[in-house]
């Protein structure tokens, strides 16, 4: 059961317009500025934090923003997916995303997503481009991202999850993300909104920052990262691009040696 936090301001409390759920583990360094990003936001929201049971500083910065968030906890739970999905139900608004710890969004991006999603309400989620930021150099490059078509979607993950904003009607329907995914818990959902409420809307703005660091899990945990893909993309698309097995040795291998 998550901690409501009475004294949130006004501001966010009346009717929130985007529910943001932020599932944190030993993030403590990054939290305050993923936090900072969704609060300096022009849009009311609402924001739980779901930490895992942290034993770093995490519970600080969560105690320094406790009287602005809808909700919080912080103890051992089932992953990542499944604080996703227990941060989204708690809430109410209409338009729902989630913000890992270690990433944080760019000034304005959820007004421009909100935009784009009244312009296009057939659209079940909405999706912009994001920037990788490479803690250890502290430069940036953009995230592959594209329109969206299936057949680019079963090539490569064409969406970057920090740039994505979701109706919640959307969500519902699709059952929120597989709580039974550890690494590509957003590439399913993708495959699934679409199938279940159409294709997502792309705007050709950046609106997120996605932080590259030693200790995400797509770096330390290549080889379950693309079995996970390919079965995926095999039970959504019927086939498996020859792509992915001509990839697969650079990206698990040879990557993980120039570590």
């Amino acid at each position: 059961m998550l901690t409501s936090c009475p004294n949130m301001p006004e501001a966010n409390l009346a009717d929130p317009l985007v529910t943001v759920a932020v599932p944190s583990y030993n993030q403590g360094r990054f939290l305050d500025q993923a936090l900072t990003s969704v609060f300096e936001q022009n849009v009311p929201v609402e924001v739980f934090v779901l930490d895992g049971g942290s034993t770093d500083n995490s519970l600080e910065v969560i105690s320094r923003w406790k009287d602005r968030l809808a909700g919080y906890r912080s103890h051992k739970d089932d992953g990542q997916a499944a604080a996703i999905n227990e941060g989204i139900a708690q809430g109410q608004a209409k338009y729902v995303c989630w913000l890992n710890s270690d990433d944080w969004f760019l000034p304005g991006a959820l007004s421009r997503l909100i935009e784009a999603a009244e312009a296009q309400r057939d659209a079940p989620m909405l999706y912009g481009r994001c920037w990788n930021h490479y803690e250890d150099t502290g430069t940036r490059q953009p995230v592959w991202v594209e329109p969206f078509s299936e057949r680019r979607l079963a090539l490569r993950c064409i969406i970057s999850q920090p740039a994505t904003l979701i109706r919640r009607t959307a969500w519902e329907r699709a059952g929120g993300v597989d709580a039974a995914l550890h690494m590509t818990m957003d590439y399913d959902l993708w495959w699934r909104l679409y199938k279940t409420a159409g294709a997502p809307h792309f705007i050709n703005d950046f609106v997120a920052v996605n932080r590259v660091h030693d200790a995400t899990k797509t770096k330390t945990q290549r080889r379950l990262h693309y079995r996970e893909a390919i079965d995926l993309v095999r039970r959504h698309h019927g086939s498996v691009p020859l792509k992915w097995w001509i990839a697969q040795p650079y990206a698990v291998w040879w990557k993980s040696l120039m570590r």
